[in-house]
């Protein structure tokens, strides 16, 4: 069985060095668990996709839960799936510096990344909506 997770949380360390760690990290691990996702990063604040078995999505929510890089972590939405959404990546990356900031105040209340403010469908359209205006980079 397939699910979705879509949790927010706060980078404790915002440092390039950091989110690359985080990025690659994943790329490593995902592959031999069956994960795929997106990360979205912007204003110290993670909003992150993982899709796969109920299982491996569990295991890694509750490892990001306890890692020392990220407070604050909050489930916004879970979810069984019939396929998935995010299936091209490893983690895909969206740069919230490098988009046009009237995607985020279609869905946000300003133009910044705040997960915590709204539904967590909510978050999943801005998702999509970054996937299908090519805004994610680093597809690996």
């Amino acid at each position: 069985m397939l699910v979705r997770l879509l949790y927010a949380s706060r980078a404790v360390d915002s440092a390039d060095t950091t989110i690359e760690g985080i990025l690659s990290k994943s790329r490593e691990y995902n592959p031999t668990s069956g994960i795929t996702g997106i990360l979205c990063y912007g204003g110290s604040i993670f909003l992150q996709a993982i899709e796969g078995s109920r299982k491996a999505v569990s295991e890694l929510y509750g490892h990001i839960q306890s890692d020392p890089r990220h407070q604050d972590v909050q489930l916004l939405l879970y979810e069984e799936i019939t396929e998935r959404r995010f299936g091209g990546w490893t983690m895909g990356q969206v740069n919230l510096a490098r988009i046009n900031t009237s995607i985020l105040l279609k869905y946000m209340e300003r133009p910044e990344l705040d997960p915590y403010g709204v539904p967590g469908k909510v978050s999943m359209a801005l998702l999509e909506e970054l996937m299908a205006t090519a805004a994610i980079i680093g597809r690996a």
